[in-house]
């Protein structure tokens, strides 16, 4: 009877744990799928997971995964969703659907222009090096209704995507080994916490709306100036293309 009750006690306490830490431990994982598939695209391919860098005006930008190489920087943003996906380049935040539940998550290459922006910073002194920002899904998503100019994709086409971007060269093997050193040694994830980070990312979307409000560019601090697209009416930057933050209206 004891022993009954003990067992019973274990599988309650290892649900309630499973159920507290699933999110992490399904964000492991994928990040876990993530770092062996790069591991596949040889020597010359320089990873670095999980950076956070700091920005100029006091907030962070984590990086999932970057890979350095001769032929540029591929700034991976990794995603844990499950569902029907949609989004478009220009919307503040994506779509989740599963079932008839909508859920909204913040644009993830958005998010990966605003890594860009912090490796930039960084890396002030490289004006020829190529960024290529990538989204990848690691879950059983479905990505359903996109309408997107750069690379969001499934975890079994990341290589293939990686390395059909390697066609010119703009590093030398002397650069990408140097550029690793700087991007290890600017890594602040040691010294800001988890629970940091996350109230600088609230702090940031604030600050960032506020901006928006008063039309100032909350990347570079230009203004915003009415255009018209494609897709419409947004708000670009003035210092396009230096600069390629933009919003709609």
């Amino acid at each position: 009877m004891k022993t009954l009750i003990v067992l019973s006690i274990i599988v309650a306490v290892g649900m309630l744990l499973l159920k507290i830490f699933s999110p992490h431990i399904k964000g492991f994982i994928g990040e876990l799928k993530v770092n062996l598939r790069l591991r596949l695209l040889g020597k010359k391919f320089v990873i670095i997971p999980n950076v956070m860098l700091e920005n100029p005006n006091g907030s962070t930008s984590q990086i999932d995964h970057l890979v350095i190489s001769e032929y540029g920087i591929f700034v991976i943003e990794t995603k844990n969703y499950a569902g029907w996906i949609m989004g478009s380049d220009k919307a503040d935040d994506w779509q989740q659907i599963i079932f008839k539940e909508k859920h909204y998550f913040r644009n993830p290459i958005k998010q990966n222009l605003s890594h860009i922006y912090a490796l930039k910073n960084v890396l002030s002194d490289y004006h020829n090096v190529k960024y290529y920002p990538i989204v990848v899904f690691v879950s059983n998503a479905t990505l359903k209704r996109l309408n997107v100019s750069q690379p969001v994709i499934y975890a079994n086409r990341l290589r293939a995507t990686i390395k059909q971007n390697c066609i010119n060269k703009c590093l030398s093997l002397e650069d990408v080994q140097i550029i690793k050193q700087r991007l290890q040694s600017s890594d602040v994830s040691r010294i800001v916490s988890r629970r940091q980070h996350i109230q600088n990312i609230q702090d940031n979307i604030q600050e960032k709306q506020f901006k928006i409000n008063n039309l100032i560019c909350p990347w570079c601090n230009g203004d915003l100036k009415l255009r018209s697209g494609v897709n419409g009416m947004f708000y670009g930057c003035s210092n396009y293309p230096k600069c390629k933050f933009t919003v709609s209206c």
